[in-house]
């Protein structure tokens, strides 16, 4: 018999009459699931862009501005308050918010008040202005655009203690574990002061001790870790994961916490830093949930379709579609094919099969390349974050491809997963009741973050202005002559003493760079996914006198760069991009590195019609044009036409990546409507 809430709850409650126990709301949140957020089409989705104009106008943030400055400007008197008088008043302030603060905004600004002193107290850093309006932002469910070493891992403890003083899990995602873990141990006492708690949860933190951290007010971790527990959490509960059900199984047990239960208290609100990376760049791989199992055949068929495809070569029996990393077999490769098919598995012989296997293996061999989409760490294949550079040990290239991708790299081949739950991101974070975020470049994806997510981008204004000098991109006609540009723009500034960051976009090619730099007898540090152990480190140091620092697109985010005196006279650091990114917002991350809270500061980028978003979607014919051009002509004829196809070639693989989203947006969609079976 199938029973609705309403009778439910009654029998709960003549349940609780009877046992002397209150309901267990916490239970019932604990599971409970919201409805992703409509995503809005048709004159819906016209209107719905509307709104997020609306939302995204300038004239707001002078609002919040002011409202900012107010409020810092009412906590200074707080210092002269003794502290046990200071504390109950925090108490008192706590208890207000929960309780009257959904109703009355004089509430919210009497509990920031006492935040901004509880700040000073306890971490001696009183918040600007700039940085409660960044608060405020998230308060009210918006994206504030922060530039780089703007304080945002201050302004994000704000909205999380307001939330965890109304009961809401809260949890702040960040762009790493390190970072997790370092903002959770860094703002402890800022949290104790509030009579919160606070704690990390990363890759390191073994399973049976979740449960215990995710109890605490609020959690930090990252967007991987807690998609992954959530996942887990439905699968441990099966059949029971209901909250109707929760409420009945949590009665029957006498009350008493489930030992072996779900580790997360419930989806409150999702504080999201580095919002363009978690949201944007990182949301085109859904996650997965998968267990091994043996299969000899498909290892088989790894290795032996590798042999076949060196058989085939590349204009004769296949082409390449680099722009969408496909392979395409000619007429004449569909033949060779069929005749080859007889050193396949039986399984693998048939036409379709065949020729699936054998894509496979070409797109391995043609690419996926070792230092630029995956490492070999202790002979296993380690992907890459094709925008951070970082490695992501639990995820692969797919069944059958990854094994291939083993076999390229001559390791031992793993036997494939099955897979036991999916979810992407960007369904997962149109789940929680209340999201927020931060990021220093939004506003290139702000209608991308409203349409998805409702977030609408709120540009907040620098504590102290940017004095950062962006030279003219410098264009060269091939690979050789920029690296060597680059070498000699590189010796002149560290014979100013000048510090330089010099951003690459794959392992390769900074251990190539770096090598180079070497041969001059100059001295580099190298950061990259294979030496990331000592991340912050080196990036802190990257602004001492005459450094030279060569990192991937992980660059150390969220570990400021800071300048001494004598590096500000000679000028600050400067910022090399070796080539450009496939988005000029990745490009300005790396330029944020330099110039932070009024820093000086300059950066320059490098590029030539060899790099890999040329390769990859400017059409090879247009590129040899383009190169005989800035030979014959490298001044005022080729410069406007270099720099118009650098930004066409950007809005093309932006576009690119968009379709991949809306694909990742399409197929959540296909599985809600097609296998969103009743329970």
């Amino acid at each position: 018999m199938k029973l609705d809430a309403a009778r439910l709850a009654k029998m709960a409650s003549q349940l609780s009459e009877s046992t002397g126990m209150a309901i267990p709301a916490q239970e019932r949140r604990r599971l409970h699931r919201r409805a992703p957020r409509t995503l809005h089409q048709g004159v819906d989705g016209f209107l719905h862009r509307l709104m997020g104009r609306w939302q995204r106008r300038g004239g707001q943030v002078a609002g919040f501005m002011a409202s900012a400055s107010a409020i810092v400007a009412r906590s200074e008197p707080l210092a002269e308050m003794a502290q046990p008088k200071f504390l109950e008043a925090l108490r008192e302030g706590a208890l207000r918010l929960r309780r009257e603060g959904h109703r009355d905004y004089s509430v919210l600004e009497g509990a920031l008040v006492l935040l901004c002193e509880a700040a000073w107290r306890s971490m001696s850093m009183r918040p600007y202005p700039v940085q409660l309006a960044g608060a405020l932002a998230l308060e009210r469910g918006l994206l504030a655009e922060m530039g780089t070493g703007e304080g945002k891992s201050l302004t994000v403890c704000i909205p999380a203690i307001l939330a965890a003083w109304r009961g809401e899990p809260c949890h702040v995602l960040t762009a790493n574990d390190y970072l997790a873990s370092r903002d959770a141990a860094f703002f402890k006492p800022f949290y104790e002061l509030c009579g919160l708690s606070v704690s990390s949860v990363t890759e390191s933190i073994a399973h049976h001790q979740r449960q215990s951290h995710y109890r605490a007010s609020v959690v930090y971790t990252t967007s991987k870790e807690l998609l992954g527990d959530f996942l887990r959490d439905q699968l441990k509960m099966g059949a029971h994961v209901t909250e109707e059900k929760r409420v009945i199984l949590h009665l029957l047990r006498g009350g008493q916490p489930e030992s072996n239960g779900p580790v997360l208290r419930g989806l409150g609100l999702a504080l999201v830093d580095e919002a363009d990376s978690v949201l944007i760049d990182e949301a085109v791989t859904p996650l997965i949930i998968s267990a091994p199992r043996e299969n000899e055949l498909l290892v088989e068929a790894a290795q032996q379709a590798l042999r076949v495809s060196e058989s085939l070569e590349r204009g004769v029996h296949y082409t390449l579609q680099r722009r969408y990393r496909e392979v395409r077999l000619t007429r004449t490769g569909e033949q060779v094919l069929a005749q080859l098919s007889q050193q396949l598995p039986g399984m693998w012989q048939g036409e379709k099969r065949r020729r699936e296997l054998i894509r496979h293996a070409l797109t391995a061999r043609e690419y996926f390349k070792e230092g630029e989409h995956y490492v070999v760490q202790d002979q296993k294949v380690v992907p890459l974050d094709e925008f951070s550079g970082r490695m992501m040990p639990n995820r692969n290239f797919g069944i059958v491809l990854h094994q291939i991708v083993e076999a390229t790299a001559g390791v031992e081949i793993t036997p494939p997963s099955e897979t036991l739950a999916r979810f992407s991101y960007q369904k997962f974070f149109r789940l929680f009741p209340r999201l927020a975020a931060l990021s220093g470049t939004a506003s290139e994806a702000a209608v991308e973050f409203w349409q998805i997510f409702g977030l609408a981008t709120l540009p907040v204004p620098p504590h102290r202005p940017c004095i950062r000098r962006m030279n003219r991109p410098r264009c060269f006609s091939d690979q050789h002559r920029k690296t060597e540009a680059m070498v000699a723009e590189i010796g002149r500034l560290h014979a100013q003493g000048r510090p330089v960051l010099v951003g690459v976009r794959s392992v390769n090619e900074s251990e190539r760079l770096a090598a180079r730099i070497r041969e001059e007898g100059l001295s580099c540090e190298l950061l990259n996914a294979v030496r990331h152990e000592e991340e912050a480190r080196i990036v802190m140091e990257a602004g001492g006198r005459g450094r030279i620092t060569m990192a991937t697109n992980m660059a150390g985010r969220g570990t400021d760069i800071k300048l001494d005196e004598e590096v500000k006279g000679l000028g600050g650091l400067h910022v090399i991009a070796a080539e450009p990114n496939d988005s000029p917002r990745i490009d300005r991350q790396l330029y944020g590195r330099a110039s932070r809270q009024g820093d000086p500061g300059s950066a320059t980028l490098f590029y030539s019609p060899e790099d890999e978003l040329f390769r990859r979607y400017l059409p090879k014919p247009l590129r040899r044009v383009w190169q005989v051009l800035i030979r014959i002509a490298p001044g005022a004829l080729a410069g406007p036409w270099s720099h118009w196809l650098l930004r066409r070639t950007q809005r093309s693989a932006e576009k690119s990546a968009a379709i991949r989203r809306k694909g990742v947006l399409v197929a959540d969609r296909w599985l809600e409507e097609f296998l969103n079976f009743p329970g």
